[in-house]
């Protein structure tokens, strides 16, 4: 009775393993999953935070046509301008959108007194009517540029003043 016992064990084991086996451990294909875009543009230029199926993307742009070897890095109110006209052909061909309304330009762009490191941008279109993507991608931008200019550190945060109000300070969702 012992060897039917281990033979049964061992013929039941064999089976328990063909089965798992068959079935692949419960893995199922699946369809190819996809990657944003890759970042596109030279390695130096003006970072601009763009939407990419509804998610914020940097993207390099040239602030010039010709990039001089040590073209500085432009001010923040600078970068938002080029953000407020939108993504360039190339990048919509990318599928690259935006939620900056084109108004956005021009603003000023200010540190706090306080040492606090944060920055304010001022603008003339209504702060409060943002969306929440075109909010990340001003902040994000402006945070970016501040840091490269060397008037803030990149986690600094934002605050959006236009004529109706201000919004909360707020730091780049994605640093």
């Amino acid at each position: 009775m012992t060897a039917r016992r281990t033979g049964r064990a061992l013929l039941a084991g064999g089976l328990l393993l063909g089965t798992l086996l068959a079935a692949g451990c419960g893995v199922r294909p699946s369809a190819v999953i996809t990657g944003r875009p890759a970042v596109s543009g030279p390695g130096q230029g003006v970072g601009l935070y763009l939407l990419a199926q509804g998610e914020l993307v940097l993207v390099l742009r040239s602030a010039t046509a010709e990039p001089a070897p040590a073209e500085p890095a432009p001010a923040p109110a600078d970068s938002l301008a080029l953000l407020a006209a939108g993504p360039e052909e190339n990048e919509r061909r990318q599928g690259l959108t935006s939620e900056v309304p084109a108004g956005l330009d021009p603003v000023t762009v200010t540190s706090a007194a306080d040492q606090s490191g944060g920055l304010t941008v001022r603008t003339t279109t209504a702060a409060r009517a943002l969306s929440v993507n075109a909010v990340n991608q001003i902040v994000c931008t402006v945070a970016d540029a501040a840091a490269q200019t060397g008037f803030t550190s990149s986690s600094a945060s934002v605050t959006i003043v236009g004529p109706d109000g201000a919004r909360p300070p707020q730091r780049c969702p994605i640093s």
